[in-house]
Formats: structure tokens, sequence, C-alpha cells
């Protein structure tokens, strides 16, 4: 499905051990309203963001707000731990991990079931019977609905749904304008460039042929083309910064809606995930459907070899 989904990480206040504060979940309150404002209605989470406390002020706001639950989609991953057992960071996609870290996202979320769950990376140690049979059971108990994958390969995928018995629906990656290896992949595949790039040639198509869900995490670029601090006036992304507001005036909108309106406008059906909590910047994406229809085949390739800083082959 092709949408804007907004992503939580940004809520909840420092990625320290330190609880969240009121301040935390009142950022988290307008936040949402901003994406409701802006026609958003699948709300992105993880497990690990800000140490859990993401998913907590989120639980707070929807208890606080009666029947929000039911107006909204969620969507949450498990599969990276961090700092624990001397490592500062590793995977777990086993059976237990599964079941456990599920349980604690529906906690912290306060609710019943969460609409998607994203296994959040390729775990080297996972057995795929032992992932489907977490994912069949929170599924039987209702507190699965979809699942999805986030960071993986098509063949990663395949395997994997080779032991499911649900489709996977999703393939959360980072693409954006700044963030090509997914498009330079595409077309560098006879030319020696090729090689630059670690993007997993015939993923998207995979994608495609199986109705699963292309989802841009980074998709505003952190800010690189829309108010951000640029290390020099004479490099690419100035001048992609210098493009895209122009864009904006021709188009009658706003550069963060440029942005998601050329990932949007690839045929592959990406739905770009907003990750700031800036309720304006929130906002200003609200026209990015749009913009996708209307931007020419011109003015998206003057996007695309602008933001490169050469010409494509």
């Amino acid at each position: 499905m092709q949408e804007l989904i907004y992503g939580c990480m940004g809520l909840g206040g420092s990625w320290s051990d330190e609880p969240h504060e009121a301040k935390h979940v009142d950022q988290a309150a307008a936040a949402v309203q901003a994406a409701m404002d802006a026609g958003i209605t699948l709300f992105d989470h993880a497990d690990i963001y800000r140490r859990g406390k993401s998913e907590a002020v989120f639980g707070e706001v929807l208890a606080a707000t009666p029947g929000l639950r039911e107006r909204i989609r969620l969507q949450t991953k498990c599969g990276i731990r961090l700092n624990e057992r001397g490592l500062q960071t590793h995977y777990d996609l086993s059976r237990e991990g599964i079941l456990e870290r599920v349980n604690g996202s529906l906690g912290r979320l306060r609710t019943d079931f969460v609409d998607v769950l994203l296994l959040h990376r390729p775990d080297p140690l996972a057995d795929p019977a032992e992932v489907a049979s977490a994912v069949g059971q929170l599924m039987a108990e209702g507190k699965v609905r979809q699942l999805g994958v986030s960071n993986m390969s098509a063949a990663q995928i395949e395997a994997l749904q080779d032991r499911l018995e649900t489709p996977v629906v999703a393939n959360q990656l980072e693409m954006s304008l700044l963030k090509r290896a997914w498009l330079e992949s595409q077309v560098l595949v006879n030319h020696p460039e090729h090689l630059e790039y670690s993007f997993p040639h015939g993923t998207l198509e995979y994608c495609a042929r199986n109705n699963i869900t292309l989802q841009a995490y980074g998709s505003l670029a952190r800010g690189a083309y829309t108010g951000a601090e640029l290390e020099s006036p004479a490099s690419a992304e100035a001048a992609t910064a210098e493009l895209v507001a122009e864009l904006a005036v021709q188009y009658g909108t706003t550069g963060e809606a440029v942005l998601l309106g050329w990932l949007m406008k690839h045929p592959s059906g990406i739905a770009p995930v907003i990750g700031t909590a800036n309720p304006e910047r929130i906002l200003a994406c609200a026209d990015a459907e749009r913009v996708a229809g209307a931007m020419t085949r011109a003015d998206w390739y003057r996007l695309w070899v602008t933001a490169r800083g050469s010409n494509i082959p």
C-alpha cells in the first residue's frame, strides 16, 4: 500500500535508561495529532527505540485518547538487542526472543495487538522454522495481524517465506534521494560503479512481484535538502537543496513533499516513513502524493542527477 507512515523513533526523550517525562508524552501527542492531520494512519515503532520509551509514551497517548486505537494502525519491530550480555548490539530472532519482545511492546503500547510486526534485522543464527513457529503463535493469540521484515534482501525474504504460513507484507529499507543505493543498483548493473553499492539487486522487483510494500525509512534525508546545515555551498547536497526549493515553488508545495513525492513516483509503490517529531515538518509532508502524481519525468531525473553529483550512464 502506498501511503505515508509516521515513524515514532524520535519520541520518548533520550536514548539513555532515564525514564521519560510528562513533556515527552505531550510531544508524542502533538506529533500523533499532526500526523493524523496530514492523513497518516499507520504508526511505526520498534522495541529498541529510545530504549522502549517511544512505545511507552505512545501508549500513554493511546490510553489518554478514547477511540484513538480504532482510528489508527500500529506496527512495531523486534530482533535487535542493545547493551545486553556484554554486547553493544546483537540480533535475536529466536522463538523465545520474538515472543518476549512482542509481549513487551504490547505492554508498553497498551494495546492487545499490533497490525504489523516487522523482523528488524536478519539474524544469522535464526532458524526460519523457529521464526515461523513464534509468528504463528502470536497470530493465533491475536497479538499480531500481519508480518513484515526490515533490512532484508529478496533471497532472505524468500527463505523465510518458505516456512511461514502467512505472507510477508512489507520490507522496510533505507531509501531516499540521499541514500540511493536501491536506485543506483538498478542502472549500474553493467558498470564498474555497481561494486560501490551493496544494495542486493532484484529486491525491489521481488517485492513488487509478491505484493510486499516497500517502506522507506530516512525518507526525508535527515533534513539534508530541507534546512540542515551543509558543509559546503558548492556540494551536490547544496545544489540539490536549491533544486528542491525551486521545485517546491513550481509545484506549490513544500520541500518535504517534493522529496517524498520523488520517492512515491517510483513504480515500486514506495511508502515513505516520516521520522521527524516536529509537527510543522510532519504537516509539510501531507502533499506528497499529489506531488508524486504531478511531478514530470524530467523533474524526477533532475533531482536524481543533481543529488548524485554526476550524470547517469
